[in-house]
């Protein structure tokens, strides 16, 4: 429930995204990311390195109960919404 999605393409406000972010346990450094908001609303169907489409929810949050198992992600989060093709 811990995702970092990297934008590749598209305009999102910089200020709403990690310019530069390093994930501490694998070392990795990234660029253009966020933390996902709402993961109880992220499809399953979307697997680590899956390429897709979205566009961030304005609508009010949802909640959304989440594990507490801690593992690194951006400080910077978006409530998106999977365009699905």
């Amino acid at each position: 429930m811990n995702y970092t999605i990297k934008l590749l393409e598209g305009h999102i406000d910089t200020s709403k995204i990690a310019a530069n972010w390093r994930d501490e346990v694998t070392g990795k450094s990234y660029t253009n990311v966020f933390a996902l908001e709402n993961p109880c609303y992220f499809p399953a169907f979307i697997k680590q390195g899956d390429e897709f489409y979205f566009f961030i929810d304005t609508s009010a949050s949802k909640g959304c109960i989440t594990c507490l198992a801690y593992y690194p992600k951006p400080l910077k989060k978006l409530p998106i919404i999977v365009i699905e093709k």
